[in-house]
């Protein structure tokens, strides 16, 4: 069993990570925000609000293991994008205002493509490299 010590900074991780999702949110929103960094937060946004995920939570280990480290990662790359001014209005009033975190339904039509890509793409490398014709 883990130590008490280490729960408890999971949790305050975990909640950290609810809250700058959510200050994502109003920042990819914000006309101050760099149009890469609203595309970089979308794509974080939809990842981590899609019921679907890109490798399936059923898969041992690596199901929990792109939990993370893709949510975070991303979350870090879109918050160095934005502009520090941005992201602290965007605390603010994401403190002021705290919400529950929907399901996405744009992340779930992103993930679908994501594997509808990765289909077509694992289709083509089949028939070309594979198995060529001829």
């Amino acid at each position: 069993m883990a130590p008490p010590g280490i729960i408890d900074r999971l949790k305050r991780l975990a909640r950290s990570l609810k809250a700058d999702l959510h200050a994502l949110s109003i920042a990819a929103r914000d006309p101050r925000t760099p149009w890469v960094a609203r595309i970089m937060a979308l794509l974080v946004l939809a990842y981590a609000l899609s019921p679907i995920d890109l490798i399936p939570d059923f898969i041992p280990v690596l199901g929990y293991l792109d939990d993370l480290l893709l949510v975070p990662a991303g979350l870090w790359l879109a918050l160095r994008l934005i502009p520090p001014e941005v992201m602290a209005d965007a605390r603010a009033r994401a403190s002021a205002h705290p919400a529950r975190l929907p399901r996405s339904t744009l992340g779930l039509v992103f993930m679908l493509l994501v594997y509808a890509a990765l289909i077509a793409l694992l289709g083509w490398w089949w028939t070309h490299r594979v198995h060529p014709a001829g």
